[in-house]
């Protein structure tokens, strides 16, 4: 994990070069208390992948402790009377 004051942000080469090297975030501080974060956007874009991934799981498992499912011998039953499957 990597911590730079707020002064820092001036070397954008640097920073580029930390968030690739440690393929994670680096954080800004101002007066010694964490202000930013930058990160590389493949790291974000995988980050933001997981949560809608697990914010998918979550709405599953809230369907079924909600009771809204279908077993899938009614679904297979229903696609093939509607389309003939």
């Amino acid at each position: 994990m990597t911590i730079i004051p707020m002064r820092d942000l001036k070397n954008t080469v640097e920073i580029e070069r930390r968030c690739a090297a440690e393929g994670g975030p680096v954080f800004v501080t101002k007066n010694g208390y964490g202000r930013l974060v930058v990160m590389d956007i493949e790291y974000y874009e995988k980050i933001m992948g997981k949560n809608y991934e697990a914010k998918l799981i979550n709405d599953g498992l809230s369907d079924l402790e909600d009771g809204k499912t279908v077993d899938g011998d009614s679904v297979r039953t229903r696609m093939a009377e509607k389309y003939g499957v």
